[in-house]
């Protein structure tokens, strides 16, 4: 029984992420159909790629993840099937791909979009499930679509290292508005070397010690620390870091519309080693 787990920007205010479900299981009702987010906001890349990386590195082996974000953002004539350490990962040719994996995907293969098929996530749902469905059966991925196919490459987005510095960008904001930025734990602690260190942001707010827990501050209190994906995080012990600090995530629309540039200051926070 092959596991098939979906993401996407739809959202679950109508019958699109269930009909989607209905297709891929008329190819075969032997699959098995797993959520792992729909409320992904449009056009957000870093955040999409952290959340999938993060979800799909759980899941068994030769699981097929069905990747449905920023679905129309080119006009690409293809749809992307990787395998790569085990996972399969199936989106659209728009860059994401190379995000989510954070380096070249061992196999890629372009799946052909005919101009007959209508341009709808439906449609493309009926030809991903055929795919998945031949590679079930033995069909090497070399018979299913184009090995030699060029992809868009779309670079992550990287935190920028000086001296005594890291300067990270917020990538997301859960449902409790705390707020992740894109340093790992590996990342910091290679550029720490043992120092001692503040985090810094939205100006004069300073955080010097990383907590293991929220409990470890008295409610509402502030806090840094890593996450279970190993990303930093600022919280808040019982309050809404996010919304008290008028944090915002990374956007890359945002980011390139020059009327904003005065917000980008609120999505990046700087650690200062000494």
């Amino acid at each position: 029984m092959s596991i098939i787990t979906i993401t996407s920007d739809i959202g679950e205010q109508d019958y699109l992420v269930g009909a989607i479900k209905g297709k891929l299981l008329q190819v075969n009702q032997a699959f098995q159909l797993i959520d792992i987010a729909h409320a992904l906001p449009p056009f957000n890349y870093s955040q999409a790629a952290y959340i999938c990386r993060n979800a799909i590195q759980h899941f068994p082996k030769h699981t097929f993840h069905i990747v449905w974000v920023s679905l129309f953002d080119t006009l690409s004539k293809q749809l992307l099937l990787s395998y790569h350490k085990g996972q399969y990962i199936i989106c659209a040719d728009n860059g994401l791909l190379m995000m989510i994996l954070e380096e070249k995907p061992e196999q890629v293969i372009g799946i052909p979009l005919p101009d007959t098929i209508k341009k709808t996530a439906l449609h493309y749902s009926v030809v991903i499930g055929k795919a998945i469905q031949q590679i079930c059966d033995g069909v090497a991925l070399d018979k299913i679509g184009n090995v030699d196919t060029s992809i868009i490459e779309k670079n992550p987005l990287k935190p920028l290292f000086g001296k005594d510095w890291i300067e990270g960008q917020i990538i997301f904001i859960d449902h409790f508005e705390n707020v992740i930025i894109n340093i790992t734990k590996k990342m910091f602690e290679k550029h720490r070397k043992g120092r001692r260190f503040s985090i810094v942001f939205k100006r004069n707010e300073v955080i010097d010690t990383i907590a293991e827990t929220y409990m470890h501050v008295e409610e509402g209190e502030k806090l840094a620390m890593f996450n279970a994906a190993g990303y930093l995080e600022i919280a808040i012990n019982k309050g809404n870091a996010a919304g008290l600090f008028g944090l915002k995530g990374y956007n890359e629309l945002q980011a390139k519309n020059q009327y904003l540039q005065n917000q980008l200051f609120y999505q990046t926070v700087k650690i200062y080693f000494e």
